[in-house]
């Protein structure tokens, strides 16, 4: 059985939401009136250890996968465990910030994080697994209620405090973690990423491609091929994208995805809307891969099916084998 979820957040609010943060255990979300915010929620029992205690996923959690929002804001970097995430998407968010969403399914690191809140979008993306489980620090308060009745698995810290801690390195709210072996105990393997991907050999044709850039409004995400390493080094905002034990994130390849970009029905504390990434539909890509760029076309008919990218004469547009980045760019 196929399921999914809604989700949703504000960005815009970090720098406020930074400064408004007092305390070493609040979680966050910016939220609209009334609605759990970035330093605003004390949650009881967090500790300051990261180390995890495998073996404690229920039966029901078999087979799912992790998602964990991650907070992408200069103050939240270096961020924790995004090497060892199978996809990460990057979505745009409040005053054209950026947020991810990595996805694991073949390993589990010992921490991921910073964690951050949910949005309307993470729900129809995750929709193509099944019974996903959802990491994520709070949600505008309207859509919260939606994300309980959705058809997946939310952990966030008010519901399972023990499988996160706050960190001492940065100033709440951007140090917050989760430890993916209280939530699942182990990886469920490749098989619970029906994301539609294919993955072989490249196809005919493509450009010669050393870097290429993509711009929101308020971040940018630059991928510089890496020849010795045969992977796409990651930048955002100009800095070399780096985990907090010194690892260069690196992709083997790159997705910009043009897709629909509308407003939705939340805002965050300063009333900015909530854009909402329309990823159910078809449109035009950009594929990055040993070191060429390929146009391509993806196809995802409903919530429920992968996504499915072509070549422009119809063949599958196969990816390299590692980590997969995704960018969703405005059309």
């Amino acid at each position: 059985m196929r399921q999914k979820a809604l989700i949703r957040r504000g960005a815009v609010a970090a720098a406020l939401l930074t400064v408004a943060a007092t305390g070493p255990l609040m979680t966050g979300c910016a939220s609209g009136g009334g609605a759990h915010a970035d330093g605003r929620t004390r949650t009881p029992g967090l500790s300051q250890s990261p180390e995890p205690t495998p073996g404690r996923a229920s039966a029901d959690s078999v087979g799912s996968l992790l998602a964990v929002k991650i907070d992408n804001v200069s103050a939240a970097r270096p961020q924790t465990g995004l090497d060892a995430a199978d996809i990460v998407y990057a979505e745009q968010v409040e005053g054209g910030l950026s947020r991810l969403m990595a996805i694991y399914a073949t390993q589990l690191p010992k921490a991921v994080g910073p964690v951050r809140s949910a949005r309307e979008s993470d729900l129809e993306l995750l929709r193509q697994f099944d019974e996903p489980t959802l990491a994520f620090s709070g949600a505008q308060h309207k859509l919260l209620p939606v994300i309980d009745k959705a058809p997946l698995r939310p952990e966030p810290p008010e519901r399972n405090a023990d499988a996160y801690y706050r960190g001492t390195a940065k100033p709440a709210p951007h140090n917050l973690y989760v430890r993916p072996g209280r939530l699942l105990g182990s990886a469920p393997g490749a098989a619970a990423l029906t994301t539609g991907f294919r993955f072989g050999a490249a196809p005919a044709g493509g450009s010669p491609e050393t870097s290429r850039t993509v711009r929101f409004p308020a971040a940018r995400f630059t991928f510089s091929w890496s020849a010795s390493t045969h992977r796409w080094l990651v930048s955002t905002d100009g800095t070399p994208t780096v985990t907090t034990d010194g690892k260069r994130v690196a992709a083997a390849t790159v997705v910009v995805q043009y897709v629909k970009l509308r407003e939705s029905k939340y805002h965050d504390v300063l009333g900015n809307n909530t854009p909402f990434t329309q990823t159910v539909g078809s449109g035009t890509a950009k594929v990055l891969r040993d070191g060429r760029v390929f146009d391509a076309d993806w196809k995802r008919p409903a919530a429920t099916d992968g996504t499915r990218f072509t070549t422009n004469d119809g063949a599958p547009m196969n990816f390299a084998t590692g980590q997969v980045w995704v960018v969703f760019a405005a059309a």
